[in-house]
């Protein structure tokens, strides 16, 4: 008989304790753990992304609206894309139009974007891509490191929010510069990266 007749008790409820807070927690990793999108959405956009291009890439945010744009960074050679509507994009969105500037400088390479005709309140993707709108829609991402992670900063991307009326801006800046490899930007809805929505080319 044990000396101790409450320790087997104790150690269950010790047991019973660790398995609920370990699952507990397993269920929110399912979960995303943030109010950024629908778990519908996310499983959407996972499919449709690369191996490499991860849950934790989709949730981080890639550029600052608040930051100076292309078009007005000091110094710098800047380039610049009217939007034009691609074929793929989805139902709702055949108002949308705006500008993409690509400037390199110093600081290496700053883009932005602006677009109107969005969806209030709809979160957007937008990527530096190596062939113009004409080819393929843009063709593959643009790469500083061909064959390289399929993710910043080997590549460029910008997030954003459309706001109340449907506009969305930001600026996202890399260390290197892109020369004339990147000619084009591609945006689409975050949850639908095969749904490109339009596509603007770079004048250089």
């Amino acid at each position: 008989m044990s000396t101790y007749p409450h320790t087997g008790r104790v150690f269950a409820r010790l047991v019973t304790c660790c398995v609920t807070v370990a699952s507990t927690a397993a269920l929110l990793s399912g979960c995303g753990g943030d109010s950024s999108g629908s778990t519908s959405q996310k499983a959407a956009a996972s499919s449709s992304m690369s191996p490499s291009q991860s849950m934790s890439d989709m949730n981080m945010s890639y550029g600052d609206p608040k930051a100076t744009p292309a078009y007005k960074v000091s110094g710098a050679s800047v380039v610049k894309g009217a939007f034009k509507l691609l074929d793929t994009r989805p139902p709702g969105m055949d108002d949308v139009k705006g500008t993409a500037w690509l400037a390199q400088g110093s600081k290496g390479t700053t883009v932005t974007v602006s677009l109107t005709g969005l969806k209030p309140g709809h979160h957007y993707m937008a990527h530096l891509h190596a062939q113009h709108c004409s080819a393929a829609d843009g063709g593959e991402h643009f790469q500083f490191t061909k064959s390289g992670p399929a993710k910043p900063p080997n590549e460029v991307w910008l997030t954003f929010t459309a706001d109340k009326s449907g506009m969305g801006m930001t600026t996202v800046n890399n260390a290197k510069k892109t020369g004339k490899g990147a000619v084009a930007l591609v945006v689409h809805p975050m949850e639908a990266m095969d749904n490109r929505i339009a596509c603007a080319d770079f004048d250089f």
